[in-house]
């Protein structure tokens, strides 16, 4: 383990046809991200692997297609030009299971490139706002390099890393990106409004980050000793946690904790998960195990969609043919909602596109994946209401979706898909 010098010095380690994983979400170091993109016209074909990330992604642009080409295991907004451009591709995989990626060697990597806190007395740093895939990278990775941050805060759980586990660090004192979240708007209320309604007091949540489970959470002041083990979670948590609204005391799995992978919002959350026992974080093979999370007796999982067919079938990280996310931690949490006692799987969405294209339709677009299968899928929520799926027959949820998608397409749902099939 060396301390490097200069931001330069430490990313010197990476040489052509290397294989970097960088951590995901908020906790993407961005002093590293930068020095390694400035290397661009000494390097040709790194493979840059990640999730999503905040913050800058230098590496993906277009001119720099020789020196690193991006491999996404969930698409974010700042490489999702990548897939046309060419200098990117998409790998489908479960959260859940790209731990095991790493530790079982099918994805080798070269170089991790992570941020860290400070050491403690001790010599251990934090992981942060980030575990997720971050620890099987370590482990995997033939080369560690860590961007020790002291506004990185210090969360409690399985992120803590003895300083000897890296290679190579460089002290860099910069804000953690944060993720801002508009206030919901009417529709998003009103939905947020329907799965409130749903979620029975003694419930355990998982829920993304965005204006609907924002709007959600907004209606929950009144219930009681909900849990919460999720994905990740943002600012919305914190005053339902202090109310004493969320406190974890019915869970079936870490009870008295709120359990997450990864986290992102504002330096307002970061200040209160910092050396906060309350929230433990964990790795993604534990966190969004089906068999773990389904343990917590009324786990509610809210999901979002980008379409759902009449038949129940979800589509969630592509439109058509085009990538747009991932697969993510949707179906770990939806079958997992759905095994627990007392659950509730829920896909939420408004019912048309920023376009005003109904987001129910008689068919998925062509080339679209299907993310969360008819099979999977409980409750779908939109505006309109509530469509309930569970054991329905195929005739039945037609009329069910149709009836909550927005007003001016029900009929003409209806007619496109009793056109190609027998739905009467």
């Amino acid at each position: 383990m060396y301390k490097a010098k200069t931001l330069r010095k430490a990313v010197e380690i990476v040489k052509s046809n290397d294989r970097v994983y960088i951590q995901m979400g908020a906790a993407a170091p961005q002093a590293l991200i930068k020095a390694l993109s400035k290397r661009h016209d000494e390097l040709r074909h790194v493979e840059i692997c990640q999730l999503h990330t905040e913050g800058v992604a230098p590496y993906a642009n277009p001119e720099y297609k020789d020196s690193f080409h991006v491999n996404s295991f969930f698409i974010g907004g700042n490489v999702r030009h990548t897939l046309k451009a060419g200098n990117g591709s998409y790998t489908p995989v479960f959260l859940s299971e790209l731990p095991l990626l790493f530790k079982n060697g099918v994805i080798p990597l070269d170089i991790a490139l992570i941020q860290v806190s400070p050491p403690d007395k001790h010599g251990y740093c934090s992981l942060g706002v980030t575990v997720a895939a971050t620890l099987a990278a370590i482990d995997a990775a033939k080369h560690v390099i860590a961007q020790i941050n002291p506004q990185m805060p210090r969360t409690h759980g399985a992120g803590i890393i003895h300083i000897s586990e890296l290679d190579s660090f460089v002290e860099v004192d910069e804000p953690i990106p944060e993720h801002k979240i508009a206030l919901p708007s009417q529709t998003e209320q009103k939905i947020g409004d329907y799965i409130a309604n749903l979620i029975e007091d003694k419930s355990t949540l998982q829920m993304g980050v965005g204006n609907i489970p924002n709007a959600v959470l907004a209606k929950l002041g009144n219930h009681k000793n909900l849990g919460l083990h999720t994905e990740m979670f943002s600012d919305g948590v914190i005053d339902l946690i202090l109310k004493d609204v969320i406190n974890g005391n019915y869970k079936g799995v870490n009870p008295g904790r709120a359990l997450a992978t990864f986290l992102m919002g504002s330096k307002k959350l970061y200040d209160y998960v910092d050396d906060n026992p309350f929230i433990e974080m964990r790795e993604a093979d534990y966190v969004n195990d089906v068999y773990v999370i389904k343990q917590n007796p009324k786990m509610v999982a809210i999901n979002s969609a980008i379409e759902v067919d009449v038949t129940g079938q979800v589509c969630a990280d592509s439109i058509g043919t085009r990538m747009y996310s991932g697969v993510g931690g949707q179906m770990d949490f939806i079958r997992g909602a759905s095994l627990s006692k007392g659950g509730k799987a829920i896909i939420a969405m408004p019912a048309t596109t920023k376009k005003g294209e109904s987001k129910i339709v008689p068919f998925l677009k062509p080339g679209s994946g299907v993310v969360t299968t008819r099979a999977h899928v409980h409750y779908v929520v939109t505006e309109y209401g509530v469509a309930n799926l569970y054991g329905k027959t195929i005739k039945q949820r037609v009329k069910a979706l149709a009836a909550i998608a927005h007003p001016n397409f029900r009929e003409q749902i209806m007619r496109d898909f009793c056109e190609k099939t027998s739905c009467k």
